[in-house]
Parts: structure tokens; C-alpha cells; sequence
């Protein structure tokens, strides 16, 4: 039943959609901000459980960011932000199979996609805003193009030209 729930929900929404064992599926979530988020839903006896890679262990400002995190997760709807062994960020969840629906896998969905992507800029500003703005100066230097760190121009004096 979970089965052809999650395979409808990914086709009628259009998401690439891939099992990766029994029980077990890689979902892919388009974005802005983190172009995309790959959600692992792992079927269990009584819950869907929701693993989604947001970012590798911050550089910089460690404890700062799982502050942040942690004040973020208070207001999150059916996942929250989690750290592994090694510090890497994760969204992570686990919902009642009892009460999983099309609409609510399609809540889920939103959920990770929302949050991965709105917090991914802020994220990565905190724990790795040393190396954008070595990397910052590095193409101004050269005269690269600073088009795809545009959202962190305001770590900077004046405005830079995207060229």
C-alpha cells in the first residue's frame, strides 16, 4: 500500500523517483537556493522514516549553526534538522504509517524542500562565510564571475558586478 502510495505522489508531481532497495526509495527535490535535495523515505513496520542531506559539516561557527538549527527546528512541521557523527546537516522524520495519505507525504515533501532550501543560503553563510568571501575575492581578483554567490553579496562593502 506505502508503495504505490509514494510511486503515485512522485509521478503526479512530477518528482524523479527511484527504489533503492526493499522498502526503501531516493526522491528528488527541485530547488532554488539548493538546486536539489535528495529525500530518502525508508518504509518500517509502523513508520515512514525521511532522511534528507542538507550540507556537509560546516567549516567555521559550529556551535553557532546548531543554535540556529535548533531554534529553527521549534517551529518545523514533520521533520527537523539533525546532525550525524561527523557533523554532516540533516532533515530527518518519521510519520505514522497509519496516518500517511497523498496529502500527507505531499506536506512531507514540501516540508523538506521548504526548509532545505530556505535555510541553505543562511547555512551556509554561517558555517562556511570565510571561504565565500576568500572565494569572493579570489574572482574579483581574477575577473570571474560572481554570478552564483550573488546571495551572499550583502557580506560585502559595495556591489559587485555578476559578470
Amino acid at each position: 500500500m506505502v508503495t504505490g502510495l509514494i510511486e503515485k505522489v512522485c509521478a503526479d508531481r512530477e518528482l524523479e523517483c527511484e527504489a533503492t532497495g526493499e522498502n526503501r526509495w531516493v526522491v528528488t527535490l527541485p530547488g532554488t537556493h539548493k538546486l536539489k535535495t535528495m529525500c530518502n523515505l525508508i518504509v518500517g513496520e509502523h513508520a515512514l522514516r525521511i532522511e534528507a542531506f542538507v550540507m556537509r559539516r560546516p567549516d567555521e561557527n559550529r556551535e553557532e549553526l546548531w543554535a540556529w538549527l535548533l531554534r529553527r527546528n521549534a517551529r518545523m512541521y514533520g521533520v527537523s534538522f539533525s546532525i550525524d557523527g561527523v557533523g554532516d546537516v540533516y532533515l530527518t522524520g518519521r510519520v505514522s504509517l497509519a496516518s500517511l495519505d497523498e496529502d500527507e507525504l505531499d506536506r512531507l515533501f514540501g516540508a523538506v524542500l521548504t526548509y532545505a532550501d530556505e535555510s541553505f543560503d543562511p547555512m551556509l553563510e554561517i558555517g562556511f562565510g570565510e571561504s565565500i568571501r576568500r572565494e569572493w575575492a579570489w574572482r574579483v581578483k581574477r575577473g570571474e564571475s560572481l554570478a552564483n554567490l550573488q546571495a551572499f553579496a550583502h557580506l560585502f562593502d559595495k556591489p559587485q558586478d555578476v559578470s
